[in-house]
């Protein structure tokens, strides 16, 4: 995951445009959710839910919806969602995920990155 960048002058030009190395994507497990930093603020979230039904964090092998991802307004347009995106998806390889995409930005996202299509769940 990327490391959060306390630049400031680095981080005033985050709404001309995204740069990863400004970015840090949590697994924030207690609200079900990714969350992306920039610097000491919160950009966005990308949430997902277990579809067997049981309490607490995926675990290898378990299918994972991907529910939706916001971006806070003043930074969108700008190529955070695909920051956060590609962090959460390169996450559910490392963890073994199956991945169920809800979210319609998650779903373009793997229309034109399809080396992230074998992470998707059977039933997807």
């Amino acid at each position: 995951m990327f490391k959060r960048s306390h630049d400031r002058e680095a981080v005033q030009e985050i709404v001309v445009r995204a740069d990863p190395t400004l970015a840090q994507v949590e697994d924030n497990p207690a609200h079900s959710r990714f969350d992306l930093w920039v610097g000491d603020e919160l950009v966005g979230i990308l949430g997902y839910r277990r579809l067997d039904g049981v309490d607490g964090p995926p675990i290898a092998g378990t299918a994972v919806a991907l529910m939706h991802t916001v971006v806070k307004e003043e930074y969108g347009d700008r190529g955070w969602a695909a920051v956060l995106v590609h962090e959460v998806l390169e996450e559910s390889r490392v963890r073994g995920w199956r991945l169920h995409p809800v979210c319609t930005y998650v779903r373009r996202y793997l229309g034109s990155h399809t080396e992230y299509l074998a992470l998707l769940d059977d039933q997807a």
